[in-house]
């Protein structure tokens, strides 16, 4: 592309609106008197158009480096001088989150390959915005029938949208999952995640699979997700495949890993990060725990292990499983004391973790609120034929509810469990926590 001179004007930056030409004209033809609540989405679009118009208009005068009509100063260079405008493109209509307009691209001769708008590209017909709400009307529960009558209500009946528009959207979703899971993840700083699973049923699968997912909640405090994979079930091979190929990718051992209480993921983690501890789900052993109760103990029995689950101290927590396993004895309950005896050590793991932290790792809660609303969207996953399709748009929509994740409670305290330091209920000691060992700045240190 020939090289041109793209200095700044002396003259004021209002002549240019001035002198456009009746394609970047940017007031409504109707009298101030004659506005009012009917046309006002008229009178929005019109100006919002013409805005657009004299940007494009704009971009042209700092590319070219005169105003229209301006005359060449001597002494220019001869390339220069060459290159001019050439009136307009054909109208096209643009959508963007304020409705759907027409704008005409100003032309520039002169060059050796045509001018290209960094403000309106070529084969560009509605803005990131309005493409970005597309997964998110989906992640709200708009059924894929009902896009182009939301969008077109939305953004004016001129909007360019069609099936062919939402299935090329859901391509583009694949290619992103695709391209996403091979990222790298060095340089994130993990200190916590947390793990659990989500079975999906497409239309040509004979059984549902399970889809494997990893939140990892970073030094900065801040949380996103590292994994989202399909597996046959939630088995120990299937959770070693993941986690190893998240270490492979150069994610570091996390300090703390919480999970449902699969069998499979605890013995994946111990094949994979053994140096990682093990927090496990307080929710799901209420549940289990409760299960092996009549429902007309369940009331009683859920207000004694809460106060398990929030004391305030690892002593303190045993002080009250030992009281709930009496209330047990006394009603006959053997089996439900027993079930919450188990692994007693995953139970209480997080009190070896800052006191502000607790709320993030008694439970699974940071992973399964995103799908919650997911789940309301898995049964329309069926149309889809295979299980990897399916997971391309739940890993889109997964993405657009990770932007609206809240940091972790003191995120401050996150770099310094990621350092090693070390804690006992909830506060700070001296000794220090054993290094991690795939860490080279633990060794460094």
């Amino acid at each position: 592309m020939a090289r041109v001179n793209q200095k700044t004007t002396k003259k004021d930056r209002s002549s240019s609106t001035q002198a456009a030409d009746s394609g970047a004209a940017a007031t409504l033809d109707l009298p101030q008197e004659a506005i009012g609540y009917d046309q006002l989405e008229e009178y929005v679009r019109e100006h919002v158009r013409g805005f657009i118009q004299r940007v494009l208009e704009d971009e042209v005068t700092r590319f070219i480096g005169r105003e229209r009509y301006e005359r060449r100063e001597a002494g220019e260079e001869e390339q220069q001088r060459k290159v001019y405008r050439n009136g307009y493109g054909k109208p096209r209509k643009v959508t963007t989150s304020c409705g759907t307009v027409e704008v005409r691209r100003p032309r520039v001769r002169g060059l050796d390959e045509p001018f290209e708008s960094r403000v309106l590209p070529l084969f560009e017909r509605r803005t990131k915005q309005v493409k970005e709400l597309l997964p998110q009307l989906y992640l709200h529960g708009l059924a894929q029938g009902d896009f182009e009558l939301a969008m077109r209500g939305l953004l004016g009946d001129d909007a360019p949208l069609s099936a062919s528009t939402i299935a090329r959207l859901k391509e583009s979703w694949h290619a992103e999952w695709a391209a996403w899971r091979e990222r790298d993840l060095s340089d994130l700083e993990v200190v916590y995640l947390w793990a659990d699973g989500v079975y999906v049923k497409a239309g040509l699968e004979k059984e549902k699979s399970a889809l494997l997912v990893v939140l990892a909640a970073l030094a900065d405090g801040t949380k996103q997700f590292v994994a989202i994979v399909p597996g046959h079930r939630e088995s120990t091979a299937s959770w070693s495949e993941v986690l190893r190929d998240l270490r492979d990718r150069g994610m570091n051992a996390p300090r703390l890993a919480v999970g449902d209480g699969a069998l499979g993921l605890w013995a994946a983690l111990r094949n994979v990060f053994p140096e990682s501890d093990e927090q496990r789900c307080w929710n799901h052993r209420i549940v289990n725990v409760l299960d092996k109760l009549p429902k007309k103990a369940q009331p009683e029995a859920s207000h004694l292990l809460k106060e398990v689950m929030y004391a305030k101290t690892q002593k303190d927590a045993e002080r009250e499983r030992k009281t709930f396993e009496a209330w047990c004895q006394r009603h006959g309950h053997k089996a439900a004391a027993k079930v919450l005896k188990e692994d007693w050590d995953r139970l209480v793991a997080y009190y070896d973790y800052p006191e502000e932290h607790w709320l993030h790792l008694r439970t699974t809660n940071a992973v399964e609120s995103p799908f919650a609303a997911l789940r309301l969207r898995t049964d329309a996953a069926k149309r889809f034929k295979k299980v990897e399709n399916a997971t391309a748009m739940i890993f889109k929509l997964l993405m657009v509810a990770q932007k609206s994740f809240r940091r972790l409670n003191a995120p401050e305290k996150m770099r310094e469990v990621y350092k090693g330091a070390h804690y006992k209920d909830g506060k700070r000691i001296d000794k220090p926590r054993t290094k991690i060992k795939d860490d080279p700045s633990a060794d460094a240190a």
